[in-house]
């Protein structure tokens, strides 16, 4: 929580134990330890700002009513020097504080103060976090769901990252395994088919028939022509692969670069082919945690997680019917699976390279992978519970209220290029952290580029080119900005002054709230409630006044708005602009 915060939490918790404490000191309460207690912030402000369940914690302590320990609270608590001006019972017991123009003045000092700062806090203690998300297969180009998968995982590491973490961005590359040598099969072909007509043979139906392969393979002829029809199939596949895959991995660099996405680690799944699978199934092998049937080892995910799951309470009957099965680790033909490999991967970040968590964007559609993966990780020794796996649900494309599912390149899904071309970086980045992760998105194309009210990112942006406007008229009317005291800033008593601040004061609070929930959405939201109560300041509380410090004070907390949408915006990757 911010600094002001965190002094009138610290503050109250001190005010009440000392009214306890003189309490006994005068034979109204017995000498007994006082519990823990709470000390909140309600939902509903009406009764005051703040609020302690103090009461209802020592009463069976005291053996004595809530109502009459808070009343007996009231009695004798002190606020003078503290940030409250008031302390009311309400109900059975509820003991409700009220706040002081001080507290609201500090806040504001606190943001001009710390800046662009403002916000972090200490909550992650430097632990190290590796982010990995989108990780596209680099055999196409990326679809709609990477773009959302792109936003939100970018985003969630700059939460993480100002929640006090020390956060890694990664792209794991699937450049080994069925979906490579598809690929090469796939390419090769489309090579043949230019130079064999009628006598090379068709793709198969499981192959990959977008127009990006037909370009990777005329490409590839540009350069070779048909000196490789007549080497064998192995060594063409081979060729055709080491020309197009890195090609693939530039193009997906490149779009997600105009996305404004930067990778610290891109991470070759091929990598991990060099000894770290091998390693992996041994471990499991001498844990007792394979056996081998039809050519293939087997991995006994059932017996781990019903052996996990009863430790959890579930019945017999309830994990039968999640008909658990076993994971094939090396097939027939001695290829490891996408599996073994991925159980190689998670341990290399977190044993290898020793990141305290390691944090997945996953579509829903793997939600079956996660439990037998946690579950595979707690087999060879590594707390599965260090991984944490975000789901992100569909998108739909709309535009003009119908349904857009067709790319202009390719006839198959809209993909982020496309997505790119539509709309602006910034309403793509915005739009896709509007709801958590969890919920399906309605992306509204029309609205994304419109440039009023209804668009939300155009609508904190306007917010924030409107403070800059404020500031700017008045300094070319020869007004001069000044620092404000306390005093003056405590001025600001007004109801949409003190909403105002009550939320600024809220932010570092939000930004924790959203790395522990791994939901970026959080803070989205909160810039467009910030937004709205800024408009609603500007418009109940006119700025250039003829009274001076009135006039200062509420400059400075148009300031403060503008340094806290500038800070959100910017720690996404939004442009915060100073004029529209």
């Amino acid at each position: 929580m911010s600094k002001t915060v965190k002094q009138a939490t610290d503050q109250l918790h001190t005010l009440i134990t000392d009214a306890l404490g003189r309490a006994v000191a005068e034979g109204e309460i017995p000498a007994e330890p006082v519990p823990a207690f709470n000390i909140e912030i309600p939902a509903n402000r009406q009764n005051g700002d703040y609020s302690s369940n103090v009461a209802f914690v020592c009463a069976k302590v005291f053996r004595c009513a809530p109502r009459k320990i808070a009343d007996t609270v009231e009695k004798y608590i002190d606020l003078d020097g503290s940030y409250f001006n008031s302390c009311c019972v309400a109900g059975a017991g509820f003991i409700n504080f009220t706040l002081s123009q001080e507290f609201y003045a500090d806040v504001l000092l606190d943001i001009k103060a710390l800046g662009p700062d403002y916000g972090r806090s200490g909550y992650g203690a430097g632990k190290r976090i590796n982010v990995e998300f989108v990780s596209a297969n680099p055999t196409g180009p990326m679809h709609i769901g990477n773009a959302r998968g792109g936003a939100l995982g970018d985003c969630l590491a700059a939460v993480l990252d100002f929640a006090g973490y020390d956060v890694s961005r990664e792209f794991y590359i699937n450049d080994a395994g069925n979906q490579i040598e598809k690929f090469g099969m796939s390419l090769d072909i489309r090579y043949q088919q230019l130079y064999l007509g009628d006598d090379a043979p068709s793709l198969p139906e499981d192959s990959y028939h977008g127009e990006d392969i037909a370009e990777r393979a005329r490409e590839f002829a540009s350069v070779y022509g048909d000196s490789y029809i007549g080497k064998s199939e192995a060594e063409r596949r081979k060729a055709l692969t080491d020309f197009a895959l890195p090609k693939n991995i530039a193009g997906l660099k490149e779009a997600l670069g105009k996305y404004r996405i930067e990778y610290d680690t891109w991470f070759p799944e091929s990598e991990l082919h060099k000894g770290a699978v091998k390693e992996v199934v041994d471990i499991l092998t001498a844990n007792g945690m394979t056996y081998e049937q039809d050519g293939a080892l087997w991995y006994k995910n059932r017996e781990v997680q019903t052996k996990k799951l009863l430790q959890q309470g579930k019945t017999p009957e309830q994990i039968e019917k999640l008909e658990l099965k076993d994971d094939v680790l090396i097939r027939r033909n001695g290829n490891p699976t996408y599996f073994a490999a991925d159980i190689a991967y998670h341990r290399n970040k977190l044993c290898d390279r020793g990141f305290d968590r390691a944090v997945d964007i996953w579509g829903a559609d793997h939600h079956g992978h996660v439990a037998r993966l946690k579950g595979a990780l707690d087999a060879i020794g590594i707390d599965g519970d260090r991984l944490d796996v975000v789901l992100m649900q569909l998108v739909n494309l709309v535009k003009d209220g119908k349904p857009v599912k067709v790319s202009k390149r390719s006839g198959n899904a809209v993909t982020l290029v496309d997505l790119l071309d539509e709309v602006p970086v910034d309403a793509a980045r915005f739009f896709f952290n509007l709801r958590e992760p969890g919920s399906t998105i309605d992306f509204d194309l029309g609205l994304a580029v419109s440039e009023n009210s209804q668009n939300p990112v155009y609508y904190c942006q306007y917010a924030n080119a409107r403070i800059h406007s404020i500031i700017r008229k008045l300094k070319e009317n020869g007004t001069e900005i000044k620092d404000c005291s306390r005093e003056q800033l405590c001025r600001l008593a007004e109801p949409e002054e003190i909403e105002l601040i009550r939320h600024l004061a809220a932010f570092t609070d939000e930004i924790i709230a959203a790395a522990k929930n791994y939901d970026p959405a959080k803070i989205t939201r909160y810039c467009i409630d910030l937004a709205t109560l800024f408009h609603k300041f500007y418009n109940a509380c006119r700025v250039a006044v003829e009274d001076e410090e009135l006039m200062q004070a509420r400059l400075a907390l148009c300031s403060c708005v503008m340094n806290v949408i500038t800070n959100i915006l910017t720690m996404f990757r939004i442009s915060a602009p100073e004029s529209m």
